[in-house]
């Protein structure tokens, strides 16, 4: 098959002919039809994630078709057409018995526990516990980008943050984890105050339902703008970058007794931040980790997908060959743009 291989950390990303995956008895080989630019992609290339060996082939945001099965796998034959979340479950440790895959306790992650979707083909292990069918109407494309940012942001918004009608929401980033937040925090009847400092990007947020935006870069101040617009704060803040400022801005921006969501990985010099924890004591706030979703919660996402209520396709704003991502893997910005980036070209 062709893939996007480096054999170092910051080296060369060169497309090349490898051998085709095995499923293995309990896993699956999928024909990747599409797969998402992430910039986690560009943290494990540059050697932040220590999972990864080499050499290795990234990506973890993937759609496509069921190429071939292993000997113990039930649910799945060649030609279903599925998606997966980018962390997946044993489905045997204490944590998948608790329905919490998301955390298995041996997870595996497509493009860093092993090679990924930057490929013509990937192997996805536990098959059953993890593949997620594909309705007619869901496309690859938009289905590729639901993997890692908006799967990730569905549940940090619902499940994590209980968001509910009405409710202020602060979003502080607005990549696509940011962007979908934004989406899907509005679905829910929020009201939704996105953050960044990019302006087209607050333009997109609010095509996709902010109710009002903060350019970061010439706030005097993000919090004070945030307390003032929600009437003292915010019930529910979400981290969506990952940076010292973004989280304590996201902590200090609540009302008393709101929720802080920390979805943005944490890398570098802030990689271990101080928190506010004089604020946390004092209003009673609660500081909450995400991390994805398990593949069994997708079916009520793909139920407001294809209602409309949901419509992550209005995210996807660029589409690239393997050959152009592979070059740009170690310069992001080559294909930076608001909204999402998806590979659908092999």
């Amino acid at each position: 098959m062709k893939a996007a291989v480096y054999d170092e950390f910051r080296g060369p990303v060169e497309l090349r002919t490898v051998d085709d995956p095995d499923p293995g008895e309990s896993g699956a080989v999928l024909k990747v039809a599409a797969t998402g630019v992430c910039r986690s992609d560009w943290h494990g290339w540059m050697g932040h994630d220590k999972d990864i060996a080499l050499p290795h082939v990234p990506g973890h945001e993937l759609a496509g078709t069921v190429e071939a099965v292993g000997s113990l796998v039930k649910s799945w034959r060649r030609g279903d057409r599925v998606t997966v979340p980018f962390v997946c479950g044993c489905g045997t440790c204490d944590q998948c018995s608790s329905g919490n895959h998301q955390i298995c306790d041996n997870q595996t992650q497509p493009g860093f526990t092993h090679w990924g979707s930057y490929a013509e083909y990937v192997k996805i292990d536990y098959a059953d516990t993890n593949l997620v069918a594909l309705p007619e109407s869901v496309d690859f494309v938009t289905a590729a980008s639901l993997g890692c940012r908006f799967a990730t942001s569905f549940r940090a918004i619902v499940a994590q943050g209980n968001v509910a009608p009405e409710k202020w929401v602060a979003v502080h980033g607005c990549g696509g984890v940011g962007l979908s937040a934004v989406m899907i925090a509005a679905a829910f009847d929020a009201h939704v105050i996105a953050i960044d400092i990019n302006d087209e990007v607050l333009q997109m947020a609010k095509m996709v339902g902010a109710t009002a935006t903060i350019n970061a870069k010439s706030s005097q101040s993000v919090v004070s703008e945030v307390r003032e617009l929600s009437s003292g704060g915010v019930h529910l803040s979400l981290d969506a970058l990952g940076t010292r400022e973004t989280c304590l801005n996201s902590i200090a921006n609540l009302r008393k007794r709101g929720r802080h969501i920390q979805v943005g990985l944490m890398v570098g010099d802030d990689y271990h931040p101080s928190l506010p924890m004089e604020l946390v004591i004092a209003n009673e706030l609660e500081i909450v980790g995400s991390h994805g979703m398990q593949a069994f919660e997708y079916e009520r996402m793909l139920r407001m997908i294809e209602s409309g209520k949901l419509q992550p396709h209005k995210l996807v704003r660029q589409t690239v060959s393997l050959e152009r991502a592979a070059s740009t893997l170690g310069n992001p910005g080559d294909l930076q743009i608001a909204g999402v980036t998806v590979i659908n070209q092999f």
